[in-house]
């Protein structure tokens, strides 16, 4: 339903229709500067890539083409403003951390390798929506290399299919598939030393009688 009112704030904003830039920009700002924030990291470079997006958007309408593409074009333009002001940002990190430092603990047992990951069948549904573990998602996607948060970003968080991203991204799609594997791996692994490390966990009986 929302993917459809975009494509008519689309349709509007290129028939050019009284203020149908504001109704496009108060539907898109929020969703612009979620995903800035958490790709620049640092609020005052998110606010000026949501406002330059947003400009380019009003500057660049007439180059969309299909109004059902609205979305990742929006993002594309996102994801280029973000990449150019992380380039300038004083804020932007001095080096990018392995993925592979985030990747879950494996164990061999019984000769098979198994992912040191917590059954978290056992938390209570409302713990999952608790603020805290919400804070924890988001720092978790944020320690993510830029590869794989923008992945994680895009097909999560805006909910853009395979295809999309991979256009926006530039890669194949099959390189989408796997980072975004590899990626959501890394954020189960830390929301998962997360709950480990604040109690958030249910020891079975066995475990604490050592059988």
């Amino acid at each position: 339903m929302e993917r459809e009112q975009e494509v008519e704030l689309a349709r509007h904003l290129i028939a050019g229709e009284p203020d149908a830039f504001d109704r496009f920009v108060e539907h898109f700002r929020a969703k612009v500067f979620h995903y800035s924030w958490l790709m620049c990291r640092q609020r005052e470079d998110a606010e000026e890539v949501a406002q330059e997006t947003l400009l380019k958007v009003f500057e660049n309408f007439t180059q969309l083409r299909e109004p059902e593409r609205v979305r990742p074009w929006v993002f594309q333009i996102a994801k280029n403003v973000c990449l150019m002001k992380r380039r300038k940002s004083v804020f932007a990190p001095a080096g990018e951390i392995s993925l592979d430092e985030l990747m879950p603990m494996k164990t061999r047992v019984d000769g098979q390798v198994r992912l040191e990951i917590a059954d978290w069948s056992a938390l209570p549904d409302d713990r999952v929506l608790q603020s805290e573990l919400r804070d924890a998602l988001a720092a978790a996607i944020d320690s993510l290399p830029d590869t794989y948060r923008s992945v994680i970003l895009l097909r999560d968080l805006e909910e853009l299919s395979t295809h999309e991203t991979a256009q926006i991204l530039d890669v194949s799609e099959d390189v989408v598939k796997t980072r975004l594997h590899r990626a959501r791996l890394a954020v189960r692994q830390k929301l998962d030393e997360h709950l480990r490390t604040s109690g958030g966990l249910v020891v079975p009986a066995s475990a604490k009688r050592g059988g």
